[in-house]
């Protein structure tokens, strides 16, 4: 009876410790007339138009521009962007392709994703994709991990014949991302995110609120603001662990201890 109480007490602690199942923590997409998602891009970093997560930007351009946006990624979030170009009735084969960078505008490598395609003769649109790698808290200096802070997505057409240049396109772009939580968390954060103007406006904020929010070169956050970088679910699971340990040893010792009563004595010992 014992025995049982403590796997009991045991397996309703862990279901009521296990966090729910990690989902897609991007908010949900935009209506098709919202008015805040931007419906044009930027043709430099500095002019990249800002996107919010799960917001659908587009774009009309022409082919052989180059096309920005920009857009927010915390600690633990695992961007995934996705790109739609839709094409002139009458075209030759042309490659697309996208490409992610960091706030030190450190070219992203895609985890995993169609970053580049040709689109066929005559096709009508051309579908991209690419999943980067989980933003970390802290790295390195050395090393070129994604950080927390604002990342520029480039749309560009590769390999155009002469006569397609020019010619009118349209093209979307949405930004989602899941949230890994604490298996991909890491002891240290960074002082500031990696937004550009914002260690300005750090230093001159107290003096000059106007000045310095005119500072910062990208405006977008999370919706609920840059990770501490030192909170994760590794702690739940930790204290979780030790606990389960502890009530692992007390079922071990209730097997293992036998009934507690004295032997028999043998007639006429």
């Amino acid at each position: 009876m014992r025995i049982t109480r403590v796997l009991g007490a045991t397996a309703l602690l862990f279901a009521l410790a296990v966090p729910p199942a990690v989902a897609d923590s991007a908010p949900s997409p935009s209506a098709s007339g919202d008015d805040a998602a931007p419906t044009t891009a930027g043709t430099s970093f500095r002019t990249a138009a800002e996107v919010e997560q799960g917001q659908q930007a587009t774009a009309s351009a022409s082919t052989g521009d180059y096309l920005y946006w920009s857009f927010p990624a915390d600690a633990g979030q695992r961007p995934t962007v996705r790109a739609t170009v839709k094409l002139p009735d009458a075209h030759a084969a042309q490659s697309w392709q996208i490409d992610v960078y960091d706030g030190l505008r450190r070219r992203q490598a895609c985890q995993y994703g169609a970053q580049t395609r040709t689109a066929a003769q005559g096709a009508a649109s051309v579908d991209l994709s690419c999943t980067l790698r989980t933003v970390r808290s802290w790295s390195e200096p050395w090393a070129n991990d994604p950080l927390p802070g604002t990342y520029y997505v480039r749309l560009t057409a590769l390999n155009v014949a002469t006569a397609d240049l020019g010619q009118p396109i349209s093209a979307s772009v949405r930004v989602g991302s899941k949230d890994v939580g604490g298996s991909a968390a890491v002891d240290g954060s960074l002082a500031e995110p990696l937004v550009p103007g914002i260690a300005v406006t750090s230093k001159s904020g107290e003096d000059d609120g106007d000045a310095a929010k005119s500072a910062v070169l990208a405006g977008l956050e999370p919706e609920d603001g840059w990770a501490s970088g030192w909170w994760s679910d590794r702690w739940v699971w930790t204290a979780v662990g030790g606990v389960l340990a502890a009530l692992a040893g007390v079922g071990g010792y209730a097997l293992t201890r036998g009934s507690g009563r004295p032997g028999r004595v043998p007639p006429g010992a």
